[in-house]
């Protein structure tokens, strides 16, 4: 898991994050905004969103290639606010998704993804 943290709130940074991924033309899947549920069941959750985005030209080719990686994607990146009121965002390592999945000669994808997301995450942290 790669983790950063981030200089504003949790929905700044996933504003930020749905702007910039929208701007490359990255599908936007959902945003989840894991703190509706616990408030309906009385429950507190300091707020966690979830943002969930993709690009088909990659990810099909990826599918094609070991069906199971549909589990993983397209990628998410979670957003949470910790009880000292720091932020932090967090993704799943491109090359843990890939060896997890056992899919071969992806290196040129896994540098591709791993930079973009590193990329989008830094843009939206800042």
């Amino acid at each position: 898991m790669v983790k950063k943290l981030s200089r504003h709130s949790v929905t700044v940074t996933i504003d930020k994050l749905t702007k910039i991924v929208t701007d490359k033309g990255f599908t936007l899947v959902a945003r989840v905004d894991h703190g509706v549920a616990p408030d309906k069941s009385g429950l507190d959750l300091l707020p966690t969103e979830l943002l969930i985005f993709g690009n088909p030209k990659v990810g099909t080719k990826l599918i094609q290639s070991q069906r199971s990686i549909g589990l993983d994607l397209p990628l998410k990146v979670l957003a949470w606010e910790e009880k000292d009121g720091s932020v932090w965002v967090a993704y799943t390592d491109p090359t843990y998704l890939l060896a997890r999945h056992g899919v071969a000669d992806a290196e040129p994808i896994r540098k591709k993804v791993a930079g973009a997301l590193a990329g989008f995450t830094q843009a939206a942290t800042n």
